[in-house]
């Protein structure tokens, strides 16, 4: 089966994340909502359809990890295909229609669809052509799957899409070696090879499974609650606390007490805080001391602001929205409902704005906005750190994030 899996114009409302990567590379659970699609459709090729800026990010990064053919914004030929929104969460699998038909979202935002639209393109799915609408029109079909509509959604739907993700293990959790460590639940365990664990930790796994990647590192006395993930390489520090429903990314760096979280790729967290119902970029780091609130004093619903627009949430526990490359001083406090953008700086002693948008420089002195070259030489440093070299991708998505984000975040 041709399955073709495309961005539309939705992926504005997943700013500060989607500047710097297609929505469907984002992670819910411990793995991305595009490893999930493609393990319950079963494609046997496979179309990715994003904006231009973004393509050599996929051919780069995502198309030389999968094991089926696939390409990147070619329009559709002549053989029938299952087009499948990028933000849709598969938490189980999904039969193929044998006739035309459309799944909606509100009546206006095709979802799914099995057509054999020969010339149909990116194109077509981003302006909302009058080919693409005519699309409404065909026979309706039930949901099978859920639509995220915002970040909070995938920290909202992270604790069911780590059991989910667990369950989906090709290798079983297998015995454990002894030492100086408490497991509960250990058959809801899994360790990757080369796990070390400190004397003291405790590995909870009584009310949900627990994954713990490669090379990992628990340190001294750290409480480890499922369902949880932890990355490849990360390291938790002596007396940490992870919370269920947290993921950690690959080389991730945490400390202190962290809960209902995901955090992607290379980013720290080394010190005292708290971290609760937040979403972290990659190459994130937060400086000692620096904490989240993720509830509001009046316990009333939480708005995010996101420029000139507020945005309702519908949830009474929301800490903060991070974009790459954001970097906080020490004593950072971060209000229910921040939103720091791409690429952002925060080096002042009181508490600081709710929104930030990307390319900014917040201090006492107030918002500058931060210069690129600035924000390249930091991330050059950053990547050195972790033994990687800035590529021609990364600038290009540097630059593309520059350009995009006034527009997208409304300013």
């Amino acid at each position: 089966m041709h399955v073709v899996i495309f961005e539309g114009i939705y992926w504005t409302k997943f700013a500060p994340l989607s500047l710097s990567r297609p929505i469907f590379s984002l992670v819910t659970g411990r793995s991305t909502l595009l490893e999930k699609q493609i393990r319950h459709l079963a494609p046997s090729r496979l179309s990715l359809w994003v904006r231009p800026e973004l393509a050599d990010y996929c051919r780069q990064r995502i198309l030389p990890k999968l094991s089926i053919p696939a390409t990147v914004n070619q329009p559709l030929d002549d053989e029938p295909a299952l087009l499948v929104a990028g933000r849709t969460l598969m938490l189980q699998d999904f039969q193929t229609p044998t006739e035309h038909c459309v799944q909606c979202d509100d009546e206006q935002w095709v979802r799914k669809a099995f057509v054999q639209m020969p010339g149909l393109s990116p194109d077509d799915a981003m302006r909302r052509s009058d080919l693409w609408e005519s699309m409404l029109k065909l026979p309706r079909i039930a949901s099978h799957s859920r639509i995220v509509d915002s970040i909070w959604d995938l920290i909202k739907w992270n604790e069911e899409s780590l059991i989910e993700d667990f369950t989906s293990l090709r290798a079983k959790p297998g015995p454990k070696p002894t030492g100086p460590y408490h497991m509960l639940h250990d058959d809801e365990i899994y360790l990757g090879k080369n796990v070390s664990l400190a004397p003291g930790c405790v590995l909870d796994a009584s009310k949900g499974p627990i994954f713990i990647g490669e090379h990992a590192m628990i340190g001294a006395n750290s409480v480890v609650e499922g369902p949880c993930s932890i990355g490849n390489y990360c390291l938790v520090k002596p007396f940490s606390h992870i919370r269920p429903s947290t993921s950690l990314g690959t080389m991730c760096k945490v400390g202190g007490e962290i809960s209902s979280s995901i955090l992607l790729g290379h980013s720290n967290k080394q010190h005292e805080g708290f971290l609760g119902d937040s979403y972290l970029g990659k190459w994130v780091n937060f400086g000692a001391g620096t904490t989240t609130s993720n509830m509001k004093n009046t316990y009333g619903e939480i708005n995010v602001q996101m420029g000139s627009e507020t945005r309702p949430t519908g949830r009474r526990f929301l800490g903060a929205i991070v974009g790459d490359h954001v970097k906080t001083g020490i004593l950072t406090r971060l209000m229910a409902g921040s939103y720091l953008g791409f690429g952002s700086q925060l080096s002042g002693s009181s508490i600081p704005p709710k929104f930030l948008p990307s390319f900014s420089f917040w201090t006492d002195k107030g918002l500058e906005s931060y210069d690129l070259s600035k924000c390249r030489h930091v991330a050059t440093r950053a990547f050195a750190r972790h033994d990687r070299q800035w590529s021609d991708v990364d600038e290009s998505i540097l630059q593309y994030a520059a350009r995009t984000a006034p527009a997208t975040e409304k300013i």
